[in-house]
Formats: C-alpha cells, structure tokens, sequence
C-alpha cells in the first residue's frame, strides 16, 4: 500500500536502533581516548559488572559484535578437523548461522523435541549414533538456544540433566544467549546467571535484541575456553579495532539493570497480546507465549492478508494462518493497540468460521518453514 499507512513490524525484536540511556553512553564517552581490541576500560567495566552478576571472577569475557560472530567463534575455536556439534532443527545454526561453522569443514548434527529444545535423550542419541565407527566426525559439543527459534525457555529442571549428559559424554555444552535477556525476564524462567554460569561451559549474553546497537558478552568458564577465541576473530576480520563501543553499551545496558527491565518490558508486551487473543468471543489458538515470541493461529487466511496490509511479521506453515508476532523494549503500546483493533474490526465485519483454512495442527504449523521474505532471528 504506497499511500497507506506506514507498515509496523512485529517481525523481530532488532528493527529498531538502540534505547536513549545506550545512546547517550555513546555520546558521553564519544571524545574519550582508549585502547582498542578489548583493551580499553568500559570493556573491563563491562566485565566487572558480569563477574558480578554470574559470581565469578576468573571467567573468561570477550564481546562480539553480532550473535552470528558469537556463535561462529565460540564454536569453531573449541572444535578440531572432524569433530562436529549437536543442535537442534528449528535453530539457526541449521541455516543462515552455521555457514561460517560449515566452511570451516564442521559437520552439524541436527536432532529435534519439537520445540527447539534439546533433551538428555536427544543428545545420548545423536552421540552413539555418530560414534560407532572412527571415521565419522565425532561430536565435541552442545548448542542450544536460550529462549529457542520457538519462543521456549529453559527451566533448571530441563537445563541441569542436560548439562549432567553433557559432562558425562565429554560434550562441551554453549547456550546461545543472543534473547537471554526476555528468557530470564520470561514467567516460566526460575535460573539466573549465576545458574546458567553454572551449568554451561560458553554462553553469551546479547545486547543487540535488548538495548544495544550491537554486540555479544561470550563468557567461557573455563578462561583456556576462550584463549583461541580473541586471535581466530583478528584472523578473520573480526576482531573491533573499537571496542570500546561494545563495552560502552553493556556498561550502560547493566547500570540499574536496565537490560533486565528491558527484557521484562518485551516480555509483558507480548504478554498483553496473547492475554487478548486468548480472552476473544471466539478465542484464537495462541500456541506458545513464554518471552517475547507470540504464536497465534488466525485459523483464516484472509484475516492474515488483512493484517499484512498494517503490520508487517513472520508467517508459518502451509495454511497461512499461523504467524510469529515478536515484540521489543521499544514495541509502541499503540502499536499493539492498533494490532488488536484492526483484529477486531475485521472479525465484526466477516463471517468468522474458526474450522476454516485452519490446517492440522499448530504444532506442525509453527514448525514449518516462514514465509517470503525469510527472517528467522
């Protein structure tokens, strides 16, 4: 719609810049002379403030620019030729993720529950499938995603067996944390860092879906975790020469735990929608709501098309019913107001038939692959 209004995206939680007590971080600090490549003293602040928050200080932090980058050293830097890691279908690092991990000759071992998560059994099983003859590529460690590609957050009741089959089998275990902030703001959530610290050997923190422009704190246990991790970015042109602008942000993002209230603010926007869809005349099926992703059944097409004339988000499955609604720190209140009336007006205005265009199942909907225009961050 050229001359229409103005398309809002619900589609991610990273289409805006960053929030204004991040900027003026930026601003403040703008004329301050430092060192770079990690060297300067807002990345050490930055530091100080995770020793605390996962209470530890022999841990071993460096910062990312981007959660691809995170994802990509924290797991090339501990694999040697022919090793190979476990993940789970639905995640990224089986699609746009993963192909720095691929060229560099790394095989992924991809198994699935279903909901993005993976299970002690899951894990037993890809690894004696994958070890019964010494040519194949042996799996050396464990990715999951915190929350997952599904909107699911781990519980401590889910993460504890899986970090003890890890131990067990000699897996390292790495949590993709680039939405450890809305799984740890999330209602279902009962760990903290300091759990998390506990019971992963890498994981890392993101502040580009949470607050900041940009940027990952990869945290490795082990300090020998991350010896490799500083030089194989410098060997790929990765390595910030400005730094700086990294640990600016997570300086400012921990300050009166603004990252955690941003996350809480994500959380309880998406909250407010599926509390509306779920509480409808005629209830629309909200499949899962745990953080800041909201899977809804529209359970007709044409009230989705309707809806993409306004708002733009991710669609799912072969019905084209089921779509993925993702809110942020900075998702608008009007803005979800104004989702819930164009809802409304439309269903007061058609024949609504919730059996309609509906297809067999949510489960299978929201596991299929997206629409045009293919955004799974």
């Amino acid at each position: 719609m050229a001359n229409g209004p103005k398309k809002y995206s619900f589609r991610n939680d990273y289409s805006e810049g960053a929030h204004p007590e991040v900027l003026e971080a930026l601003l403040r600090t703008n004329r301050d002379q430092q060192d770079g490549y990690g060297n300067d003293d807002y990345c050490e602040d930055a530091k100080k403030a995770i020793y605390d928050l996962i209470g530890s200080d022999t841990a071993h932090i460096l910062f990312a620019s981007g959660d691809i980058r995170a994802n990509f050293m924290s797991i090339s830097g501990q694999l040697w030729p022919g090793e190979a890691l476990i993940a789970t279908r639905p995640e990224l690092i089986d699609s746009k993720e993963i192909e720095p991990t691929k060229a560099v000759g790394h095989m992924i071992l991809v198994h699935s529950d279903g909901y993005g998560r993976l299970t002690p059994a899951i894990i037993q099983s890809a690894f004696d499938e994958n070890t019964q003859f010494h040519c194949q590529p042996r799996p050396k460690l464990v990715l999951i995603t915190n929350t997952t590609e599904l909107g699911m957050v781990y519980r401590k009741e889910q993460l504890e067996p899986v970090a003890a089959i890890c131990k067990k089998l000699g897996l390292l275990l790495i949590m993709d944390g680039t939405r450890l902030g809305v799984a740890l703001a999330s209602k279902r959530n009962d760990m903290t860092l300091q759990d998390i610290f506990r019971l992963t050997d890498v994981f890392w923190i993101g502040g580009g879906h949470n607050g900041a422009l940009l940027g990952e704190a990869v945290v490795f246990k082990d300090p020998s975790l991350g010896n490799r991790f500083s030089y194989q970015m410098e060997q790929r042109g990765l390595l910030p020469a400005k730094s700086r602008v990294l640990g600016i942000q997570f300086k400012a993002l921990f300050k009166d735990r603004l990252f955690f209230r941003l996350a809480t603010d994500a959380v309880e926007k998406a909250a407010k929608i599926a509390m509306y869809f779920n509480s409808m005349p005629t209830p629309l099926y909200v499949y899962r709501d745990e953080a800041n992703h909201v899977f809804v059944d529209f359970q007709h097409k044409r009230l989705v098309d309707h809806l993409r004339e306004y708002f733009d988000f991710v669609v799912l499955g072969g019905s084209g019913s089921c779509v993925r609604l993702v809110t942020s720190w900075a998702t608008e209140h009007s803005e979800i107001d104004r989702l819930i009336r164009a809802v409304d007006d439309w269903m007061g205005e058609n024949y609504f038939d919730p059996n309609s265009d509906s297809d067999e199942g949510m489960h299978e909907l929201c596991d299929s692959d997206v629409d045009e225009g293919e955004d799974e961050d």
